[in-house]
């Protein structure tokens, strides 16, 4: 019996060890309890610490936290008899954990089946080019219809997410055929617009040199006109002083100096080289008044004929 005494103490602690964690529940504030007594729900229990009685009522944890199903790809069939491989998540937590015990054997199961056959029918109302560019509103229907259905399971759908969207090669290929093409298209645009901008650019930098060239030009011609007219009112100016200077020294002189002067000029005329030249009044009458003024160097230079004659030497 003394060697027994151990055994029988340390079974007797794991007995009450094991009665004790049965009877004192300790719940996290993200879990509840859900309390059976005898088959018949007890309620709702937690968080903290919650006793239950042994043999006579039964508990499961409902996890609260928002938590996440990854649907496995599906194939759907579009309005437009495409088949489509679609995969995607759907959030969701739980809002009551009675009905997610009661109401469902396993509400995960049963919310992953709901979510693939609710997928085929929203898909099956929509064609193809919808499904590839509109995921935002495909997105808001699938999380309502699944919300309608999951709510009677105490399961509030927060969100769904598809991931990815496959058509069938062949459509995948065509779609890559036409957006290349519309690459090109843009692509041609875009240049035809930078040409179009280039050549409205040149044409506006010619038009403008061609008008800076002619305002260039038409500030030349004034400047040069303005030039000229000066250069001539200062000629004229220049002419003007120097016959008013030479009328004041001529009007002194008397015949016999412009005689003088006379014969200069014709020895200039004779000693150029010249074959022909005019002389504009007859040799006789200078003669004669060249006689006259030497030989009588007091008496006035008898006047010269009024029909001056014209005449070549060779």
């Amino acid at each position: 019996m003394d060697e027994l005494a151990p055994i029988l103490v340390i079974g007797l602690v794991i007995f009450l060890f094991l009665l004790l964690s049965s009877i004192v529940k300790i719940v996290p504030e993200y879990e509840r309890l859900v309390v059976l007594a005898l088959g018949k729900y007890a309620g709702t229990r937690g968080p903290g610490i919650t006793f239950i009685i042994p043999l006579l009522e039964t508990a499961r944890r409902v996890d609260l936290r928002e938590r996440f199903l990854e649907i496995p790809r599906q194939t759907a069939i579009s309005k437009d008899n495409t088949a489509i491989d679609i995969d995607f998540l759907v959030y969701y937590r739980v809002v009551n954990p009675k009905l997610s015990i009661l109401e469902v054997e396993n509400v995960v199961a049963a919310s992953l089946n709901i979510a693939a056959t609710t997928l085929r029918a929203v898909i099956g109302d929509i064609e193809l080019d919808d499904v590839l560019s509109k995921r935002e509103a495909i997105n808001d229907v699938l999380r309502v219809k699944l919300d309608e259905v999951t709510e009677r399971w105490g399961l509030k759908v927060t969100r769904v997410e598809i991931r990815e969207v496959e058509p069938p090669k062949l459509v995948q290929e065509a779609m890559n055929r036409q957006m290349s093409a519309e690459r090109e298209r843009r692509a041609t645009v875009t240049r035809a617009e930078g040409e179009r901008s280039a050549a409205i650019m040149v044409a506006e930098g010619e038009k403008q040199s061609a008008i800076l060239t002619a305002e260039g030009e038409k500030q030349s011609l004034v400047l040069r006109a303005e030039g000229e007219r000066q250069a001539q009112v200062l000629l004229a100016q220049g002419r003007a002083l120097a016959l008013e200077a030479l009328f004041k020294e001529a009007k002194d002189v008397d015949e016999k100096t412009l005689l003088l002067q006379y014969l200069d000029t014709l020895r200039a005329v004779g000693s150029s080289s010249s074959t022909k030249f005019v002389i504009p009044m007859e040799l006789t009458g200078l003669a004669n008044r060249v006689t006259a003024a030497i030989t009588n160097p007091g008496a006035p230079t008898p006047p010269s004929s009024t029909n001056g004659s014209n005449g070549s030497a060779p």
